[in-house]
């Protein structure tokens, strides 16, 4: 007799299956209803072999539970089999665990979201009525000292993306979601990151809320810098802050990465992972054909969505990589290299100190880039190695 304990699970019904996970890891599963009772089965102290013949006598089918308990094992929803732990990844500890759902239940109220609302039309309507208050590139360079527009730039964004994080992991923890935030990669991109993924099981209303939670607090400040430049007659850094603010939101449209309105399309359509099931679609249609069709199993609704949006990710992608070739990675190095040349022939104090700040800078940012860039992506890399040596030896 095999004997399975399971982690604590949750479970919500998702059309004609069930979504079953650890809200403190973030690992879900879909399973049909014949699943959910195989696990409420286990649950209950039934062994693998009493659970199928229990299955058995319920639905009249024989289900293979062993290689069902094996694949909610590789999920990471097997805690332990027959007294042995199986070893699953102990969650990682949530950013803020002081805070608790009932300090930040404020953020699920509806009258809160309806005022940032009003807050954000407000904003627009100024704009509207006065399009001369809608500043340009230049007003972000309000000091002649090339190095305080730099570091005010630097402290204003980060002070807005840590805005934009917390307002995800507030709504998110009022959800009674632990989360999680981090730096990570989004193609050349370096972003901060909050990990909501135990919000699969809450309603949608409330998985909506903490997905756009971020671009909505962007949307607010943005109009209230835009309203207090009308009726203050503006200060040097209103207009940083509001272009930093709009410039937030308008990236959050890049759904060709996993952005937040990426998440809401995600959601709305029912798909289940846009991002991996279009680049299996797009090495299937790259090959030929000649690899297996990734959507053949999804539903038809799944496939239509995934049939548009993969030339949307495809394009996306290429045209975002593209411009960071030509454009960025150019610029960058002309200010490194500005920089290093102005170290090496120092012109006075106040020039080795802008382009000591300036290396700083850039060399931080990259490096912070690469980090989070290999804690995400090094175990492949690794891997291919390891592969590489092997095929080598094998070959010799």
């Amino acid at each position: 007799m095999t004997l399975v304990q399971l982690h604590e699970l949750g479970f919500r019904r998702d059309g004609d299956e069930w979504i079953v996970g650890r809200v403190e890891s973030g690992d879900f599963v879909a399973v049909p209803h014949a699943g959910l009772r195989a696990i409420q089965s286990l649950q209950q102290g039934r062994s693998v072999e009493d659970t199928e013949r229990h299955l058995l006598q319920e639905t009249g089918t024989r289900l293979d539970v062993a290689g069902f308990v094996a694949g909610l094992t590789e999920a990471g929803l097997v805690a332990a089999v027959d007294g042995r732990a199986t070893g699953s990844p102990v969650p990682p500890p949530p950013t803020l665990p002081r805070l608790t759902a009932r300090h930040v239940r404020w953020t699920l109220n509806p009258w809160l979201h309806l005022a940032m609302a009003v807050t954000i039309l407000a904003g627009a309507l100024t704009l509207a009525l006065r399009p001369d208050v809608m500043p340009g590139w230049r007003d972000l360079l309000w000091s002649s000292h090339g190095t305080v527009v730099l570091l005010t730039q630097v402290a204003v964004g980060w002070t807005l993306i840590l805005l934009h994080e917390l307002a995800h992991l507030t709504t998110a923890r009022a959800a009674g979601v632990p989360g999680r935030i981090r730096l990570g990669t989004r193609l050349q991109f370096l972003a901060a990151q909050t990990d909501v993924s135990g919000i699969w099981l809450a309603e949608r209303r409330v998985r909506l809320t903490v997905y756009l939670a971020g671009m909505t607090l962007d949307g607010t400040i943005c109009a209230i810098s835009v309203l207090l430049m009308v009726a203050t007659g503006g200060h040097p850094l209103l207009p940083v802050v509001m272009l930093t603010s709009l410039t937030m939101v308008a990236t959050q449209f890049l759904v060709f990465m996993r952005t937040d309105v990426y998440f809401v399309l995600q959601d709305l359509t029912g798909c289940r992972n846009l991002y991996r099931d279009a680049g299996a679609y797009a090495l299937h249609l790259v090959s030929g054909r000649r690899r297996a069709d990734p959507l053949a199993a999804l539903p038809p609704a799944e496939r239509r969505v995934l049939r548009w949006y993969t030339p949307l990710a495809v394009l996306g992608t290429v045209v975002c990589v593209s411009i960071a070739v030509l454009v960025t990675l150019p610029a960058t190095l002309a200010l490194l290299v500005r920089a290093l040349e102005t170290l090496w022939r120092p012109d006075g104090p106040g020039v080795v100190a802008d382009a000591a700040v300036a290396l700083a800078v850039i060399l931080g940012f990259q490096a912070l880039w690469a980090r989070a860039w290999w804690l995400r992506h090094g175990h492949r890399v690794r891997r291919a190695l390891t592969t590489s040596r092997l095929t080598t030896a094998y070959r010799k």
